[in-house]
């Protein structure tokens, strides 16, 4: 057996436009790759066949070979010092698992905004089983959980009450009409942190899936965290159960960070998405893991006209060391409600196991706006249905008056170094007729697929370099050295997260090579 490794390095270094291999073979078994380095195995027959194989890698220098390192300073707690610390238990609150304690955490919550100005002030929640309903955070917070604590969701449908829609969707997103608000609820919020030693925050879904399967709900089902329109948020090192609707929902919010989280949902709970960036720019997301019934993460903008003229979108979203499955949606999903605009999104370092789809965008006529400048690099695949899934039709509007004329712009997506175990379909992407996707760039994935039609490709256009099985026709053109400059990648154009709002904030840094 003879076995060579080669990678890009091979080719970079040469003065020569082509890199070309001699072999001597009569067999080529490909081997799934770390790191973008592609091993090929060769076996030596006893009777030899001069084979050459050229492989046509220009070295390009817009084309960076990189990765990063973390990007998201994790926060020391210690750090985070607020002057003021009462626990939850000193304003009548009782850790039985059946007391409702939602007054008390609102009478606590208003007790601890008068230290607002005064270098904000901690709620602790102990030991316990904590029964509450919906209460709104303050600036200035930590709310800190205990190891042992869980903040339980009630299970009377009175105890979320119902507030307006968001603007940016003009209605409730399964219903008309108005949302019950979030477990825990915040808006127009500075400087926030909710985290503890892995305690829990159980959403106790299941009476709102029911309803929702049943058609009986009036309105739509409440998240459990939901974030709107505030700066400076950090979510951390907690364990989050059972959401009846989304898991965590910042919207309209800069500066955001979740952080060692761990999220979990029956794999057939309806909609329990994990985490989702709605108009939100500046967001971190790492070292998390999430097994729910919906998309791991799903990164948004709004909802068709409403998303169009609201005209917020989300941009400079970090997303690192993410593990996790999902049996009926994606791990990393753009959209379906992009309306507002997606950019800038950068995610490495993610493994994805026993899933439907790995890497999904949504959107339709109808939507608008634009997903562009996505960079998705480092991906680990086993068990998984579709590993890269682009949907043009994917329909479902708010309401009749939608301009059908109103198309989305999907341009500059770049998707690198992925390996795959058990693949059904390496990619199935389906653009609008008269609205091709384009600047689609794929390099170096390597996938162990089982279907005989690994690629369904229509309405797209793009590159690919290093790709098995061999890209669908429309993505069959080489990356170097014509298209280079077609291709996205965040070498200069990734986020910086400025500790401007106190000595918690994270910074965004990046190391290429």
């Amino acid at each position: 057996m003879c076995k060579q490794r080669l990678t890009l390095a091979h080719c970079e270094n040469l003065y020569v436009p082509v890199c070309f291999c001699l072999l001597q073979v009569t067999h080529l078994k490909f081997e799934v790759p770390q790191k973008g380095k592609l091993d090929l195995i060769l076996m030596r027959p006893s009777t030899l066949v001069n084979v050459v194989l050229v492989l046509s890698l220009f070295s390009c220098s817009s084309w960076t070979v990189w990765s990063s390192s973390s990007l998201c300073k994790h926060t020391n707690m210690e750090e985070v010092r607020r002057p003021h610390s009462v626990s939850i238990t000193e304003f009548g609150a009782v850790g039985d698992g059946v007391t409702l304690n939602t007054q008390a955490f609102q009478n606590a919550l208003f007790y601890l905004n008068s230290f607002a100005d005064k270098g904000g002030a901690k709620l602790f929640v102990p030991a316990g089983r904590w029964l509450t309903g919906s209460f709104d955070l303050i600036s200035h917070l930590t709310l800190s959980l205990d190891k042992d604590a869980v903040i339980l969701g009630s299970t009377v449908f009175e105890d979320w009450p119902v507030v307006d829609p968001l603007p940016s969707y003009g209605r409730g997103r399964e219903l008309p009409g108005g949302r019950h608000r979030s477990l825990i609820y915040g808006c127009d919020l500075t400087d926030v942190v909710i985290t503890g030693n892995n305690g829990t925050i159980d959403g106790q879904g299941s009476i709102w899936w029911s309803r929702f399967r049943n058609k009986t709900l009036d309105y739509t089902r409440p998240h459990l965290v939901e974030l709107m329109n505030s700066t400076g948020v950090l979510i951390s090192n907690l364990i989050f159960l059972n959401s009846p609707f989304w898991t965590i929902h910042p919207v309209y919010c800069s500066q955001v960070a979740v952080q060692n989280v761990t999220i979990l949902a029956p794999l057939d709970s309806p909609n329990t998405d994990g985490i989702d960036p709605d108009s939100s720019d500046h967001v971190c997301i790492e070292d998390c893991y999430i097994s729910t019934g919906d998309d791991l993460i799903a990164i948004k903008s709004g909802w068709d006209e409403y998303g169009i003229a609201f005209g917020r979108p989300s941009t400079n979203i970090i997303i690192h060391r993410l593990t996790g499955k999902t049996q009926t949606s994606a791990g990393i999903a753009i959209g379906s409600e992009m309306s507002g605009g997606v950019s800038e999104v950068h995610a490495e370092d993610i493994h994805f196991y026993d899933s439907f789809s790995a890497i999904r965008i949504k959107t339709s006529p109808g939507r608008g706006g634009y997903v562009r400048n996505i960079f998705i690099s480092n991906v680990t695949l086993v068990n998984v249905d579709i590993a890269i899934r682009f949907t043009g039709l994917y329909g479902e509007h708010p309401d009749d008056d939608y301009n059908p004329n109103a198309l989305p712009v999907i341009e500059k997506i770049t998707i690198k170094n992925v390996t795959g175990e058990n693949i059904k379909h390496a990619g199935l992407i389906e653009g609008i007729e008269g609205d091709n996707f384009v600047n689609l760039c794929l390099s170096n994935i390597i996938l162990n697929v089982t279907s005989s039609y690994p690629w369904n490709c229509s309405n797209v256009e793009g590159f690919s370099e290093l790709v098995l099985p061999e890209a669908c026709e429309p993505l069959k053109k080489r990356i170097f050295p014509d298209h280079c400059s077609d291709c996205y990648d965040l070498s200069n154009r990734l986020p910086s997260l400025n500790r401007k709002r106190g000595a918690w904030f994270m910074s965004c840094r990046t190391n290429f090579r």
